[in-house]
């Protein structure tokens, strides 16, 4: 029997967000694990917010918010925040109820620039790792680093001379105006982007077309692919091997610990600086350096360098979600302490979709 097509008629609903929300939706483990972190972080809010005037977006609610955000690939906070008015699953996991009004769009921002000036991403960060840790999913001795291009928010044509350079005249667009680089030699010595000046001219490789971009850095634990530590720099040509020093010098030192890492890091002062902290480099070999590899067989001969060359390719899945789902693969954010905010993050966010996988699991993934 055909069913009739009836207007919507009824004024209110008996039914709860909680109960339209499927028991097995991955959401679920991923709101209990975000919920535990962010209570672990109550104390860091207070210190961010005033104690009297008017209250603002719960903090909770709008990391809440990102996390969807990074989670679904919603391009912007404007698109954001209008899912929020009438996604029900949006509003659950935010915990907004069906009747609340949702908030503006730039007080939105504005509240997401007080967590900026806080450092919480970072804190979001440990806080997600010390959730990952009590179930066992974080290996203390085996880890892997390695850096990625984040794409700047900014054109080739705001990549000008430092001194500046004026729209050439009769041009029908001043505001985006021709302009010829052929010829012209251009390097960050002599460059600056108008747009973002703490963007950098740089390229993956040879053959690669060079772009204004930041460094990402991610340092990996191997034996579930967990992301222990995140940050982003300029993009100079040593900051991949210094920054993976830094990440490195934060976890706790142990006895035994091995980083694995890409040609790139095969470097005679990178390699002696691992030693001296303790860590065994297991690095892959660039035997067309100059002077030859700063990898022995003393290394390669042992059969947790084959382990952890092979463990090594996974962080490549981390850049990847961060790229396609993330919304790290040109950021939409100036400077680079907010880009750096957004890719910290966006990590955390990744770590939590892995987490719960390897829970739905058992820890086997």
């Amino acid at each position: 029997m055909r069913g009739a097509d009836r207007e919507q008629a009824k004024l209110f609903s008996y039914v709860s967000p909680e109960q339209r929300v499927p028991p097995d939706h991955p959401l679920r483990t991923i709101r209990r694990l975000a919920n535990q972190a962010l209570r672990a972080l109550s104390r860091r809010f207070d210190r961010v917010y005033a104690q009297g005037g008017r209250p603002s977006i719960p903090p909770e609610q709008l990391l809440r918010a990102l996390l969807l955000q990074a989670l679904y690939t919603v391009r912007s906070e404007r698109q954001l925040i209008e899912q929020l008015d009438y996604n029900i699953l949006y509003r659950w996991f935010v915990g907004l109820e069906l009747d609340e009004p949702v908030w503006d769009v730039t007080v939105f921002t504005k509240n997401r620039e007080r967590l900026l000036a806080g450092d919480i991403a970072q804190a979001f960060l440990g806080a997600v790792l010390a959730e990952a840790r009590e179930q066992g999913l974080l290996s203390p001795e085996h880890f892997t680093v390695d850096g990625t291009l984040v794409q700047a928010w900014a054109g080739q044509k705001s990549f000008q001379r430092r001194r500046g350079r004026r729209p050439p005249r009769g041009d029908d667009d001043p505001g985006n105006p021709t302009v010829d680089f052929h010829g012209e030699r251009r390097s960050n010595a002599t460059h600056q982007s108008t747009t973002d000046p703490e963007a950098r001219l740089a390229r993956k490789g040879k053959g690669h077309a060079a772009q204004l971009a930041y460094q990402g850095h991610v340092l990996m634990e191997n034996r579930h692919g967990l992301a222990v530590g995140a940050t982003v720099t300029s993009a100079e040509g040593t900051a991949e091997r210094s920054t993976a020093l830094q990440l490195l010098r934060r976890l706790p030192r142990r006895r035994r610990r091995t980083l694995g890492a890409d040609k790139g890091y095969d470097t005679r002062g990178w390699v002696a600086a691992m030693r001296a902290l303790g860590v065994t480099p297991h690095v892959a070999q660039n035997l067309h350096r100059p002077g030859g590899s700063a990898i022995d067989a003393r290394t390669t001969r042992t059969p947790g360098y084959a382990i952890s060359q092979l463990k090594r390719q996974r962080v490549e899945e981390i850049f990847g979600w961060l790229k396609t789902i993330g919304l790290q693969r040109q950021t939409r954010y100036r400077g680079t302490a907010r880009v750096a905010w957004m890719f910290v993050f966006a990590t955390a966010a990744y770590n939590l979709v892995r987490m719960t996988k390897l829970l739905a699991t058992g820890g086997i993934s």
